[in-house]
């Protein structure tokens, strides 16, 4: 058994990174960008005016000024501005030449023959210069970068219509045992609804692998074999649950050796979690994650989301803080690192929540975040700072 920073080690290092591929700006949220991103223009790409109000120069700021156009956003200015003349112009509008400040509507008014007058003489200048956001090839996104919503609109402004992303992950989720049945078949005596499969699915799917169902291999030495077997001709990365612990049909490890693939390791001191298998050959990989539900959910965000991520071009870290515990906190056994599904209430505090152990599915509905016990410890008081991932 190794240590969880032992096997997380083992999960980050030495990871190939998949190919590179091109799509199409709408189909690129999700994916990890594989070349930067440079601006083909300065933004903004002309001098523009940052709020609703007058084109002037400040020499004119104690004068009744007289207005010579409107400037709308996306015209361009046809008089230049001189002594005693002012433009009316709208927030996003091309400042005209002459005008070296924007001055708001709100420190305006109007005379009777509709010039204008300044009533606040100490105006900032309101203008959005030119390049001052971004110059033209200068880097917009770094290589690596996940892409998200916000990082779309930046792709959008630069013209990055088609973008550079590495490939996602081929990935296909099997679950074990001759218990299982799928979600829409009545269990009959000593059968379970198979939620493992779908729950590992759309783990996978967020983080933007190509995710197959491989179905539930049974105990079964021959079939199991021929089942991982032909998952691994399509995939690079299998992901399965259960049959890896001590029982007489726990076939899974013994079988990933015979197709060899090299085993990494097969248990870590993590509670829950601790049958859990990482094997390799060549460049494809496996996952076998224990049966229990929890434990799977576990290992999968703890382990198996960073190697994904870093196939896929992207050095994931997750979100770490440190809070406070709501309430006091015991365990019994302290040989292993736990990893405790907690919820954190409107006071910033971390609050534990009740599960009978990895079999207790129900136990993750409200959860949003694992907070970790180290080795050796049993009870934890309130009030103690804890590390807290979220999830």
């Amino acid at each position: 058994m190794i240590s969880f920073d032992e096997a997380f080690n083992y999960v980050t290092a030495d990871v190939p990174v998949l190919p590179i591929e091109t799509v199409k700006l709408h189909d690129a949220h999700g994916r990890i960008l594989a070349q930067e991103v440079c601006s083909d223009m300065d933004m903004p790409p002309f001098n523009k005016a940052a709020v609703d109000g007058y084109a002037c120069r400040r020499a004119d700021l104690k004068k009744e000024l007289e207005v010579v156009e409107v400037i709308g956003a996306g015209s361009v200015p046809k008089k230049k501005i001189t002594e005693g003349c002012c433009a009316k112009i709208m927030t996003g509008g091309m400042v005209p030449d002459g005008a070296d400040c924007i001055v708001m509507v709100e420190q305006t008014a109007l005379t009777v023959d509709q010039k204008v007058v300044i009533t606040n003489a100490k105006t900032k200048d309101n203008i959005a210069l030119r390049g001052e956001d971004i110059i033209k090839a200068a880097q917009v996104i770094p290589a690596g970068t996940l892409i998200q919503p916000h990082h779309l609109a930046v792709l959008a402004a630069v013209g990055a219509v088609q973008v550079e992303v590495y490939q996602q992950v081929k990935l296909t989720v099997f679950s074990t045992g001759d218990e299982l049945v799928e979600p829409d078949e009545n269990p009959g005596f000593a059968k379970i609804r198979n939620s493992n499969a779908i729950q590992l699915t759309h783990q996978a799917l967020e983080l933007g692998c190509q995710v197959t169902y491989g179905g539930i291999i049974p105990d079964n030495e021959a079939q199991s074999r021929k089942m991982i077997s032909q998952a691994f001709d399509t995939s690079d990365v299998l992901v399965l649950s259960g049959g890896i612990s001590m029982g007489d049909f726990d076939y899974i490890p013994q079988i990933l050796q015979e197709l060899n693939v090299e085993l990494l390791f097969k248990s870590v001191a993590v509670q829950p979690g601790r049958p859990t298998v990482f094997g390799r050959s060549g460049n494809k990989f496996v996952f076998a994650l224990p049966g229990n539900p929890v434990s799977s959910f576990n290992i999968f965000e703890l382990l198996a989301k960073p190697f994904l991520y870093r196939m896929m071009g992207f050095a994931y870290q997750p979100l770490a803080i440190r809070l406070p515990l709501a309430t006091d906190y015991e365990r019994k056994n302290t040989g292993r690192r736990a990893f405790v599904p907690a919820k954190i209430n409107i006071n910033g505090e971390i609050v534990p929540i009740d599960y009978h152990g990895s079999a207790h599915i129900s136990a993750l509905v409200n959860a949003k975040a694992l907070f970790s016990v180290p080795i050796g410890t049993d009870r934890l008081l309130k009030g103690a700072l804890v590390d807290v991932r979220l999830i």
